[in-house]
């Protein structure tokens, strides 16, 4: 855990600014909830927005980002005023809660700006049970939710927009389909279902903090697509969420709601939201729940009773989760993994012909953004691939397999980043032996994806004296063909050892 945050890679330091640019959104946004003369309820209520508003709106350009962002309350504002007007009206109110979770999933099916709305729509209906908002709270909370995303848009659109110079980051689209068999809408019934069993269990355990159980069960879900990914996923948010209580213990409980440190620390758990949310959930859940216990603390309700409360909570909501992927329409990690390393191969392909293409002297040839949205497909590879990594994992013959096609996947990421910088050399030249090199590489990448029934080509005997461009092909080949042997069971069928 501690290598993956503070050793993992930051090319352009872009996670270091996503968190500072993150800290000083959020700070603002509940300074100016303070200067118009919002209680602490709404200032709570601002500062959640601006972080959802900073946090989970991703789209590729920073004008579809805008877009979204001018969305949010569109969304936000009736699902407010449902949650407040339902306050006193428990089935009700539980209904309700269940169709915004649904919703909220299922929206995913659209895209990033999809999955953006139904975070927020669901942390607003959220927000409204942490606070206990009714209809008076209204005028408050609207006005403080404007506010905040309005500072937030500021910051990130006007006084630091460092996407501007950044190239648009491809975002993979999820898996299709109709009806049951799209991946979102097979989610949504099992997230639907796993909050429905947090809900009820949550309230047995506690009628004040339910709502706990059900926030548990919806973030597991968040980001993850197989049965594998979101049983691993709930492991870690209970990791998380057990050192957060720890840290908690030594941290929040001492505070006790004093404003200044809490203020220091509560800026210090943004940053570490908002830092370590790219390389791990575990440490990112930790800074989640430290949050929280801060917020119960300026609340002046924190207690250590309330603490292992919130531990039971998150692990009924953990086990609504688990059991909705195992039993309500599962999605098998096997046929997610299969998917995205078929993805990434045939990105694998195009960026080595768009490389060709432009070392022939092409003009508009550029692999570029075809290497970014490889980068973006290995970043779901190894998601999907996590539980089979998992070291509580022990299946070690299926472990070893799925590491080795990560480490060979990295091989060919490596090797088409390299081919692509030879490609941007204005000196560089098109030699006649590429056209036979990238043949080779499209027929290896057919037969691993299932279009051609031949075995990947032998790599070629060429070595580094045949130029720079050979050499990152030579070695693209030599991965491809070494994949083979993971990718496939004996009896052909390819990917299923994934």
């Amino acid at each position: 855990m501690l290598k993956r945050v503070f050793v993992a890679p930051d090319p352009g330091r872009v996670r270091l600014r996503f968190a500072v640019r993150a800290v000083l959104g959020i700070g603002l946004a509940v300074v100016g909830c303070g200067l118009a003369g919002h209680s602490l309820v709404g200032a709570v209520t601002g500062g959640l927005a601006a972080l959802l508003a900073l946090f989970t709106v991703t789209d590729s350009t920073v004008r579809g980002q805008a877009v979204t962002t001018a969305l949010l309350p569109v969304v936000g504002l009736p699902v407010l005023a449902v949650a407040a007007e339902l306050h006193d009206r428990p089935l009700a109110r539980d209904l309700a809660f269940l169709a915004v979770v649904g919703a909220g999933v299922y929206a995913r099916r659209w895209g990033p700006r999809g999955h953006s709305l139904g975070v927020f729509a669901f942390m607003t209906y959220f927000v409204a049970q942490f606070l206990q908002a009714t209809p008076r709270h209204l005028p408050e909370l609207y006005a403080a939710l404007l506010l905040s995303l309005l500072v937030a848009a500021g910051v990130r659109f006007g006084l630091w927009c460092y996407e501007r110079r950044l190239p648009p980051a491809p975002v993979p689209a999820a898996p299709g389909g109709t009806g049951l068999s799209r991946v979102t809408a097979r989610q949504a019934v099992q997230a639907t279902a796993g909050a429905g069993f947090a809900l009820v269990v949550g309230q047995l355990v506690s009628g004040e903090r339910w709502y706990w159980a059900v926030g548990a069960t919806w973030w597991v879900f968040v980001n993850t697509t197989s049965r594998g990914e979101t049983l691993v996923r709930g492991f870690r948010r209970v990791l998380g969420t057990v050192i957060g209580i720890g840290l908690g213990l030594l941290v929040a409980v001492p505070v006790a709601g004093a404003p200044v440190p809490s203020a220091v620390v509560l800026a210090i758990c943004v940053f570490g939201i908002f830092y370590t949310a790219a390389v791990s959930y575990t440490w990112m859940m930790l800074w989640v729940t430290l949050l929280a216990e801060l917020l119960y603390g300026l609340l002046g309700v924190l207690e250590p009773a309330l603490l292992a409360l919130r531990l039971a909570e998150t692990a009924v909501g953990a086990l609504g989760a688990v059991l909705a992927v195992l039993f309500v329409l599962p999605v098998t990690t096997h046929a997610t993994t299969d998917a995205w390393i078929q993805r990434a191969l045939r990105c694998v392909h195009a960026a080595t012909a768009e490389a060709a293409a432009r070392l022939a002297g092409s003009p508009t040839a550029d692999p570029a953004p075809r290497v970014a949205e490889l980068e973006q497909l290995l970043a779901r590879v190894r998601l999907s691939v996590a539980p089979l990594v998992h070291p509580l994992n022990p299946m070690l013959s299926r472990k070893n397999r799925a590491r080795r096609v990560l480490a060979l996947l990295d091989d060919c990421a490596r090797e088409i980043r390299g081919l692509v910088a030879v490609a941007a050399d204005p000196e560089a030249s098109h030699d006649a032996r590429l056209a036979a090199a990238c043949w080779r590489v499209e027929a290896a990448v057919e037969a691993l994806t299932g279009n051609t029934p031949d075995e990947p080509a032998a790599p070629a005997t060429h070595t580094t004296a045949a130029g720079p461009a050979l050499a990152h092909l030579h070695g693209l080949e030599r991965a491809l063909a070494e994949l083979a042997a993971p990718l496939r069971t004996p009896s052909g069928s390819p990917l299923v050892g994934a």
